[in-house]
């Protein structure tokens, strides 16, 4: 998968908040892709507890069978310091490297975070579908900026995340009775279709498919039970 990275990673937190606040003027809300989506990534990294070390998972899956066609992994370490809102910046070296390595473009990518429900409106999903160029959106597991009005409990049952009146995300029930995931758009998708992906995605789960697998190859990954494969 073809990415161009046309400026060094930021290395300090006043670099990085620049970059945001440039970048998120790229990003568009709205569904501009007209053919079915026929495969879709899921992305994740897990982290080392005791040093810098962390690994990047992508899994693509074939939307309507949620099959596994294809995976990448790698092993790195990150020096940028954890902050609320830039937590990206720690994520996104490892994720482009893995994502280079992979054979399939595919159609859509599921982030595990936030896209614009973000305090400058430019999460991880977001960043990474400007890189891309793919129709991109995040599924959280928590709110990080928000308030929303709890859904009915049945599955599918969705209500607004908002901020000081402006929708930026949505609470989806993927389960009945569950806590419901949080959504929000990264980039060249709307809300409503994020939010339906994410129900297709999470037929028997409250995580998407997609979110799961990346999520169970990281951990494998970083653990040495699986051999990274980015590059290979």
């Amino acid at each position: 998968m073809e990415i161009r990275i046309q400026e060094p990673w930021p290395t300090t937190t006043s670099e990085a908040v620049e970059m945001q606040l440039r970048l998120r003027r790229q990003v568009r809300a709205t569904d501009e892709t007209t053919h079915p989506v026929r495969t879709v990534a899921g992305v994740d990294v897990a982290y080392d507890r005791d040093s810098p070390r962390l690994a990047a998972a992508v899994t693509v899956l074939d939307h309507d069978t949620l099959e596994e066609i294809e995976t990448s992994s790698v092993v790195t370490t990150t020096d940028f310091p954890y902050e609320p809102g830039l937590f990206a910046f720690r994520e996104l070296p490892a994720l482009v490297e893995a994502l280079r390595s992979l054979r399939t473009t595919p159609d859509l990518l599921v982030c595990d975070g936030h896209g614009l429900a973000h305090p400058r409106r430019f999460g991880l999903a977001c960043h990474l579908g400007v890189l891309t160029g793919v129709p991109t959106f995040g599924v959280a597991k928590t709110v990080f900026v928000g308030e929303f009005v709890p859904p009915a409990s049945s599955r599918g049952s969705t209500s607004p995340l908002t901020v000081d009146g402006e929708v930026v995300g949505a609470a989806v029930r993927t389960r009945d009775g569950v806590k419901p995931v949080f959504v929000s758009v990264g980039h060249r998708i709307s809300l409503d279709t994020a939010s339906a992906h994410t129900l297709t995605l999470s037929r028997n789960y409250r995580l998407p498919e997609t979110t799961r697998r990346a999520d169970r190859l990281s951990r494998e990954v970083l653990a040495g039970r699986v051999s990274p494969s980015a590059g290979g």
